[in-house]
């Protein structure tokens, strides 16, 4: 179970636009350099590296060395161990089908837009 002091450091993590974005890119492409991370932002090196420790810090991001090279991997687990503290089976089979749910709505919504902008043409 994580401890108060490691949930709080995932919840700083995730509370910044930035370092979410880097966990999705990092999630996308495991192995990723740091160098290759930072050429995706708009911001200096340093910058992002600051992020990294935060994300790092909080056990959301993992790294490894590869010679000159360090590669990030990103670490579900804290953010699991977070979302079993509030659930159980039963809350989780239900919230399960509600998120299936909105993402079908949200998809159909999407597409209904798309044919309403073809047509508009």
């Amino acid at each position: 179970m994580l401890d108060h002091k490691d949930m709080d450091a995932v919840f700083h993590a995730l509370a910044s636009e930035s370092r979410r974005r880097m966990l999705d890119i990092v999630k996308e492409r495991p192995g990723i350099a740091v160098g290759a991370l930072a050429k995706e932002f708009d911001v200096s090196r340093i910058a992002v590296m600051k992020h990294l420790r935060v994300l790092e810090h909080s056990s959301l991001v993992l790294s490894e060395k590869s010679g000159r090279t360090r590669r990030l991997y990103f670490n579900a687990v804290p953010v699991q161990m977070i979302y079993d503290r509030w659930t159980t089976e039963y809350s989780a089979y239900w919230s399960g089908n509600l998120t299936k749910l909105k993402y079908a709505a949200e998809t159909r919504a999407l597409t209904n837009a798309r044919k309403t902008k073809k047509r508009s043409k």
